[in-house]
């Protein structure tokens, strides 16, 4: 969980995320999800990975509310913002995604 949240931490610019948002995404969120399978989620969206269908199910457990905030936070960094819609739209189709396989499942 620590990687999880140093790379987070990597990504999301100081400046954009006060404390209280902070512990109310490690107390919500990042609690909900393996490692692992968060570093994957974020290589789906902000690169070329691929994603298992179980971490398609820790996803859907973990909630649409923290999945679209963390990946928003991170897409806000100054070095990603010129393809935040790109970006956003990925988010959403990893979640679409997520939730057919979760139903299979």
């Amino acid at each position: 969980l620590f990687i999880v949240v140093a790379l987070v931490g990597a990504f999301v610019p100081v400046f954009s995320v006060n404390e209280g948002e902070v512990k109310t995404l490690w107390d919500t969120c990042l609690v909900k999800i393996t490692p692992k399978c968060a570093l994957n989620i974020i290589a789906v969206v902000f690169g070329n990975g691929t994603l298992s269908d179980l971490c398609c199910s820790d996803l859907v457990k973990e909630g649409k509310l923290c999945h679209d905030t963390l990946i928003k936070y991170i897409a806000d960094r100054p070095s990603l913002i010129a393809h935040e819609t790109e970006y956003l739209k990925k988010r959403d189709e990893v979640w679409n995604h997520c939730v057919s396989i979760s139903k299979t499942l």
